[in-house]
């Protein structure tokens, strides 16, 4: 539970974004103008577990100025690189579908790839990697002095990525989220946000996650952005037919650095 505690920390620390002005400083609903690139790097660990370190990198490209493509992925060590290991990748295409004054829609499809190369195991493990399609839609509303972004996204899971039969496992889930950022003023923003990710499979154990983050950015110019973060994880869970709720042990935190270019 950990490893997932830290992942859903992580992919939440990496959101990145910008304001009609294309300035990049962790806005939700940030879109690279067309032509240019960006480049979001988290790192993330673990007030129980500070030993343990996720890198990620998120990098992308406007095609258009409503059309982006990014790449995400991920790296972990454990007990100071006693074990190690490519943890994830993604392919994401965003589509800005409707956008007047503040009001925004985004329509995103993702293929993702899990446990890529685990500590000790082969790369793309039959038995451990898994196959990830995703399709979301992101609704907002953005001013200069704060804005406020949901999104809701279906995801199927499978141990291959074409394998939709009965062979293998497979899993559905469900995630619901809402962001929001503040500017205090041309240097200083701060964001929240919190997500609950849920499987819709009956036999599933761990029936879904509750996570939530907190964090401040600084931005150095209009093209570079620093942040500090912290988080939390609340897991919902079933065993033989009883449910009940687990928050995790200590909190999670991170730090990123943003650049459009």
């Amino acid at each position: 539970m950990k490893k997932l505690a830290l992942t859903s920390l992580l992919a939440v620390f990496a959101v990145s974004g910008a304001h009609a002005a294309n300035v990049i400083d962790g806005n939700p609903l940030y879109m690279p103008k067309a032509g240019h690139f960006y480049s979001v790097t988290s790192l993330a660990s673990h007030s129980e577990h500070s030993e343990d370190w996720m890198l990620g990198e998120e990098f992308g490209y406007g095609i258009t100025d409503k059309l982006a493509i990014n790449l995400e992925t991920s790296f972990s060590e454990e007990e100071s690189f006693d074990a190690y290991g490519w943890d994830d990748f993604a392919l994401k295409a965003t589509y800005r579908a409707f956008e007047d004054g503040g009001l925004v829609a985004d329509v995103y499809g993702a293929y993702g790839v899990d446990h890529v190369y685990p500590y000790h195991e082969p790369f793309l493990d039959k038995d451990l990697t898994g196959y990830t399609w995703t399709a979301g839609l992101r609704l907002g509303y953005t001013t200069g002095a704060f804005t406020i972004a949901g999104h809701v996204e279906y995801a199927y899971g499978n141990s291959e990525s074409f394998n939709w039969g009965d062979e293998g496992w497979m899993n559905h889930s469900l995630a619901l989220g809402l962001d929001g950022q503040y500017v205090i003023d041309q240097n200083w923003n701060l964001v929240a946000g919190v997500e609950y990710v849920g499987y819709t499979d009956d036999e599933a154990d761990n029936s879904g996650m509750w996570t939530g983050t907190f964090g401040v950015n600084y931005n150095i110019d209009a093209t570079k952005f620093v942040g500090a973060y912290v988080g939390a994880a609340m897991d919902h869970w079933k065993d033989n037919g009883e449910k009940g709720w687990e928050v995790e042990d200590g909190f999670g935190f991170g730090f990123k650095f943003g650049i459009d270019f």
